[in-house]
């Protein structure tokens, strides 16, 4: 955990060094679409007692204005971090610790790969949000998500993994500092562990992967495939239960 501000703005070194140290990283995703602001707490009361390593904010579409209230709901009642998870441009947010800085490098929307980034970046340079340039791959869960439809991009077939490491290769080539492999909200199909390790032993920078993860046991095959940090968003909805199962899972791997 984090204690200060100062050391909240080391969010890639945390990563870094968890990487360097073997150590697994949990990431609950909160689409403030979706939270009320007593359900919210609730949801941070189990992050806190799982020892959540991040919250993950942000949605494909967002309807109800709610991503002010949602992060401040989060960093007045918790000292996790927050990371921006920005479906568009519009979600920026200065009370945030960090932002996931997206290029959609697994599809062919230009607007997606470096259209909107330029639309965004003096607004996060005159931040203090710590911006994470990632590179990041829609994957193909069996199902049309509303990721895919929101950037007009095809995923990575689930099966193309040599698509996917070559990709990844690409993205970290370009400088990218994070490769976020996605099956999409409510995946159908989670990210299989080839295409997983085929990625990780691509790469060398840290490796998230999000996307139909339901249970301890996938998260831990994850790992075991090279995942760095997990993301659980869906499946948390659902049962949220399922924080703290998951959380032991990767924090005791």
């Amino acid at each position: 955990m984090f204690a200060n501000r100062n050391d909240i703005m080391n969010i890639y070194n945390h990563i870094t060094e968890s990487k360097k140290a073997g150590n697994k990283l949990f990431a609950l995703l909160v689409d403030p679409d979706k939270q009320d602001t007593k359900t919210l707490i609730g949801t941070i009361e189990k992050a806190k007692s799982a020892k959540t390593d991040f919250f993950f904010v942000g949605g494909s579409l967002l309807a109800n204005d709610s991503l002010d209230s949602c992060i401040r709901t989060i960093k007045s009642n918790c000292d996790i971090p927050v990371v921006l998870f920005p479906g568009n441009a519009m979600q920026v947010n200065n009370k945030a610790d960090g932002i996931l800085f997206l290029s959609l490098i697994s599809g062919r929307n230009a607007d997606m790969l470096i259209g909107k980034q330029v639309i965004t970046a003096p607004i996060l340079k005159q931040s203090l949000l710590e911006v994470l340039p990632t590179g990041y791959m829609l994957i193909d869960s069996g199902k049309p998500t509303t990721a895919s439809y929101m950037s007009n991009t095809i995923p990575i077939p689930a099966d193309k993994n040599s698509v996917a490491a070559c990709t990844a290769m690409a993205g970290e080539m370009l400088g990218l500092k994070l490769i976020f492999m996605d099956g999409g909200s409510g995946a159908k199909n989670p990210i299989s562990e080839i295409m997983i390790r085929a990625v990780s032993k691509s790469v060398d920078v840290p490796l998230i992967v999000g996307g139909g993860i339901s249970s301890g046991e996938k998260a831990i095959a994850n790992c075991k495939a090279g995942t760095d940090i997990i993301v659980v968003g869906n499946a948390i909805e659902k049962d949220e239960n399922l924080i703290a199962e998951i959380a032991n899972a990767i924090h005791n791997y």
